[in-house]
């Protein structure tokens, strides 16, 4: 008895990891070229972009980040930067006064705590005002190559619960840590940005399409 339960369990995780992997090579197949698209040519620009990236699209915020970035290149300028100038540059992204306050204070302390580097641990990081672990895994991974943990945005949120990747619809850390156990450590990063991809051009929050995707038939959404 023994030794067919295990036979038994040795297939379950044999079809959930094809599962997974069939997920992941027809995203790499639909979006070749899926990667961060926030506008940056340090990692600081990053940080600081991803911090304005809340509750506002990457689109958005590359339309204001040359001009922040040309007055304010390095951390060591927006450490010194009036706040007021810095709220005046960001406004448009929302949220611009918390926005630039966190901005303006994470430069001081990574000029002050960290010799003006941004840090490449999540622990140090999660110092940083203004960051949480999202903002923290976005750095990490596209600024270091560091796949700490698995960026769980909107997108990421509601394709893992549509795809049966998760039994949580909006506890991000749950989401985050049910990822990590079904994929491998390797593809973390590169996973975000096609559930990301995939959530902008296919899997809407609202009106879908389904007809398009070559997930459907896994889908919780369209078996409805």
């Amino acid at each position: 008895m023994r030794k067919v339960k295990k036979a038994k369990n040795v297939k379950k995780v044999k079809i959930k990891m094809e599962i997974e992997t069939i997920i992941l090579e027809f995203l790499r197949e639909q979006y070749p070229d899926a990667k961060c698209e926030l506008l940056h040519s340090s990692i600081w620009q990053l940080l600081v972009a991803t911090i304005l990236s809340a509750q506002c699209t990457d689109v958005q915020v590359n339309k204001i980040t040359p001009a922040l970035f040309e007055r304010f290149p390095e951390v060591d300028n927006m450490a010194k930067a009036e706040l007021f100038e810095i709220e005046d540059l960001v406004r448009a992204t929302g949220f611009f006064h918390n926005k630039a306050k966190n901005i303006q204070a994470s430069a001081r302390m990574i000029v002050s705590v960290f010799a003006g580097k941004v840090p490449s641990a999540m622990e140090e990081l999660l110092r940083l005002p203004g960051v949480g672990r999202k903002t923290a895994n976005v750095v990490l991974s596209n600024g270091f190559g560091i796949n700490s943990g698995i960026v769980v945005d909107t997108h990421v949120k509601r394709i893992s619960y549509r795809l049966g990747l998760t039994k949580h619809q909006e506890n991000v850390e749950k989401i985050e840590e049910d990822l990590m156990e079904k994929f491998p450590q390797k593809v973390w990063g590169e996973l975000s940005h096609l559930m990301i991809f995939h959530g902008r051009k296919l899997c809407h929050s609202r009106s879908p399409k389904c007809e398009e995707c070559g997930l459907k038939l896994r889908c919780h959404f369209y078996a409805r």
